[in-house]
């Protein structure tokens, strides 16, 4: 079934989104890739084919390679991989994104806290909520991935 494109449903709240989008990767000092591999591994959780796509490219631009993008899934596996701040951010990552799950554990904070101070804190886990934005419009009027076969 072919759903509505939301953008043009109501340009109100894509504006709204895409100023949100726009603080998180313009106006904080979490690098630029680390917030790419966030929104990818938020998107990978939520199932959102069109931002796994979106993001795995911009990570590939920004220099990641093949071999590290593809074990983004499992990368608890592949720690060597990953930079501290990386895993930091794709624990707290899942942890947020799996809120009802977790309510977000004291375990977990320490963490993260451990690793990102108060304002990145704040601002990664403001990218988390944003790309959580995204994907639940994203796979509710069903965005079709750029991929071709």
């Amino acid at each position: 079934m072919q759903r509505l494109n939301w953008f043009e449903a109501s340009p109100g709240a894509a504006k709204a989104l895409g100023a949100l989008h726009h603080f998180v990767t313009t106006a904080t000092n979490l690098p630029a890739q680390l917030i790419h591999l966030v929104f990818l591994r938020v998107s990978q959780v939520n199932g959102c084919a069109h931002c796994i796509d979106l993001h795995s490219r911009d990570l590939l631009k920004g220099g990641m390679s093949v071999e590290k993008l593809v074990l983004v899934p499992v990368w608890h596996e592949a720690k060597h991989l990953f930079s501290d701040q990386e895993r930091s951010a794709l624990a707290w990552s899942e942890e947020v994104t799996r809120v009802s799950e977790t309510h977000v554990s004291d375990e977990a904070y320490a963490a993260a806290s451990a690793t990102f101070d108060e304002k990145d804190l704040v601002d990664l886990t403001t990218a988390i909520a944003a790309m959580n934005a995204f994907n639940r419009m994203g796979v509710s009027f069903r965005l079709k991935p750029a991929a071709k076969p």
